[in-house]
């Protein structure tokens, strides 16, 4: 038996002449409300809820942003105004300014090592670094 794979699963199948069920919705939507402001309102004051009604209605129906429903945008609009804000303050500490000591050759045989932090094993692994690098020097130089 062969079966038929669906294509295009993403377009909204057209109900309404060249509307979606969705796009018809919102533009009936604004026009219903347009009527509802027209009715018991003055005229004068009727017209800018009128306007927004109608332009909010085409603009759930048609207008996309960044390629995303004009409804989605709103929700994440909301989601925002009416969510809690999470604000944290990041303490930027201070850098320990490295002190250089400068040896002379004699100051060489004990070697100095400083008290970088409070870990003993911190302090083990500096230690063996240095001397080992000191090592190192000693080896080259002869």
């Amino acid at each position: 038996m062969r079966y038929q794979v669906p294509q295009f699963i993403e377009v909204e199948d057209k109900i309404f002449g060249p509307l979606t069920f969705k796009q018809f919705v919102y533009i009936v939507g604004g026009g219903g409300m347009a009527f509802i402001f027209y009715k018991f309102l003055n005229f004068f004051i009727a017209v800018p809820f009128i306007a927004g009604s109608l332009g909010l209605g085409f603009a759930l129906a048609f207008y996309k942003v960044n390629g995303k429903p004009f409804i989605n945008v709103m929700e994440s609009a909301f989601k925002y105004s009416l969510g809690n804000k999470l604000y944290l303050w990041h303490k930027t500490e201070k850098k320990a300014e490295a002190k250089t000591a400068i040896l002379t050759p004699a100051e060489n045989a004990s070697v100095f090592v400083p008290k970088l932090s409070d870990s003993k094993l911190k302090d083990l692994t500096w230690s063996l670094d240095i001397n080992e690098t000191m090592y190192s020097q000693e080896q080259k130089n002869k």
